[in-house]
């Protein structure tokens, strides 16, 4: 991790007493000439609302746990976090040292803290996760549990400033050779569900759940996730999944099918996409329907990463009402990426992302209701047809019927006050066809350096005001397909450079 920003140390132990948060004052933000006014007082209840009581304090070490990176300390920190629980709740602790452990359940009043000084190792082997159904990339299927678990319960928490390394590089490795065995086989579509892989932290089922202060690292699929829950807090995470090489499906932080989420002072590093918001895939997602919504995210840095701010591909339950303000995207690829397909279904809407200082990006605005096909779509190769086959392998291959229910919307984006250098391309946003438009898009006050300038298809109502555009080719925009458009670009000529973020070649 390269550096921390002075807004980004709020990271006082007091979190933990406390689950009070700064009102939120949204007349300061700048949308440009929009309709109407935002209503952002949903902002005022997002986040958890309790914590557990700090008073008790068990130690796993009493319990067994040994600080020696060669001896399994699961069953002793697993036995002092029940010991709590059943207790009426409390803090167990751990003393400095490395400590080896496989799946852990944090319980309802219970603060599992990782203090400094402390480094959780996950074990390596991954029968240490026991399997149980769970949602992976927008379906519900049997999956190993994570390193660190909180399911079912409320008024959970994980805190301190230590460190949770998830050693994932083997499902990195595993990941790669399967994947090139399953796309010389036809199977691109299934290879990220056949390959299971350990995901950080999971959060599930749960409310009033605070993550805080400490460090996650290479983890061997999706960082954190929070799945199915309500008033969830992350607060100053730092997470970086780019260690000792490329490690596939390592989201930062995931928010899947959740509401009332404070995402703050955090810090990501990885290989896919930083913060990303889902809510289920296709046929299995539409079953479901639960959307992600009530999102604030703020003061947050991305580096390496497939998105500062990302809206799918999983859209099926829908996701809105999403504020993001005050962020960095350092070598980040997209600063704001809407994805989708056109058998997911749902809606993105009502997106708000504000102040956003960036660099060495591949894109300023991504959105893309067609996303990546050889992924996106599910196809039986001819020599699978009439054997049996996975379960869920049938969930990804289930239809959706009628077909116009998989069509995904993109309606009422707002992005505004960017400031940016180093950009390959300004924009790509385009809809699938005429009846199939991006609606109302409103870009606003922002200044970019790029190597192209983009392009802006099959829109209704996009409106860019105030922008100022350094490209090597001035009014290089493509409009193409656009109705009731007003975009307003300043151009400004520059010489054409070698753009040498570290990104540009994903």
């Amino acid at each position: 991790m390269k550096r921390r920003y002075t807004f980004s140390l709020l990271l006082s132990g007091a979190l933990l007493f406390s689950c009070a948060h700064p009102r939120l004052d949204t007349n300061n933000f700048e949308w440009g000439k929009i309709p109407q006014q935002p209503d952002f007082s949903w902002t005022e209840n997002v986040g958890s609302r309790q914590l557990p009581d700090s008073s008790t304090v068990v130690s796993a070490n009493s319990f067994g746990a040994v600080a020696d990176s060669t001896v399994l300390s699961t069953d002793a920190i697993q036995k002092a976090i029940d010991s709590c629980a059943l207790s009426g709740g409390g803090t167990v602790t751990l003393q400095p040292g490395y400590y080896l452990t496989g799946a852990l359940f944090v319980k309802s009043g219970v603060n599992l803290q990782i203090s400094k000084g402390v480094t959780l190792i996950a074990c390596s082997d991954i029968h240490c996760y026991p399997e149980f159904r769970s949602r992976i990339a927008g379906i519900e299927m049997v999956w190993p549990a994570a390193v660190i678990n909180i399911i079912g319960e409320e008024k959970a928490s994980v805190s301190g400033e230590g460190t949770l390394d998830c050693r994932g590089k083997i499902y990195w490795d595993k990941y790669w050779a399967m994947r090139k065995e399953y796309e010389a086989k036809g199977l691109r579509w299934i290879v990220d569900y056949d390959c299971k892989r350990v995901r950080g932290i999971l959060v599930e089922n749960s409310s009033d759940v605070t993550l805080s202060n400490f460090t996650l690292m290479r983890t061997g699929f999706w960082g954190c996730q929070i799945l199915y829950s309500d008033h969830c807090t992350v607060d100053g995470l730092i997470i970086n999944n780019n260690i000792g090489g490329r490690g596939p499906s390592t989201d930062g932080i995931d928010i899947d099918s959740s509401t009332n989420i404070l995402i703050e002072n955090c810090e990501i590093d990885c290989n896919d996409d930083n913060i990303c918001l889902k809510a289920g895939r296709d046929a299995d997602g539409l079953r479901v329907n639960r959307p992600t919504e009530n999102v604030v995210i703020r003061n947050c840095i991305a580096h390496k990463g497939g998105g500062l701010i990302t809206c799918g591909s999983e859209t099926s339950g829908s996701i809105r009402n999403v504020l993001a303000h005050d962020l960095k995207a350092m070598g980040t690829s997209v600063i704001l990426q809407l994805k989708s397909a056109t058998t997911r279904g749902g809606t993105i809407e009502n997106i708000y992302v504000t102040r956003v200082e960036a660099e060495n990006n591949r894109r300023v605005l991504g959105a893309e209701p067609n996303w990546n096909p050889k992924y996106s779509y599910s196809t039986l190769p001819e020599e699978y047809k009439g054997k049996e086959i996975p379960e869920h392998w049938q969930t990804m291959l289930t239809p959706v019927d009628p077909p116009e229910k998989g069509y995904p919307h993109f309606r009422n984006i707002y992005l505004s006050h960017v400031k940016t250098t180093n950009v390959r391309e300004f924009i790509s946003a385009s809809g699938e066809n005429d009846s199939l438009r991006l609606e109302n898009f409103y870009l606003h006050a922002i200044e970019a350096q790029a190597q192209k300038a983009g392009m802006i298809r099959f829109t209704r109502n996009f409106n860019a005001t105030e922008i100022k555009l350094a490209v090597p080719e001035p009014h290089s925009m493509l409009l193409e397909e656009n109705e009731q458009s007003n975009v307003q670009i300043e151009y400004v000529r520059t010489v054409s450079y070698q753009n040498t973020a570290e990104n540009q070649a994903n």
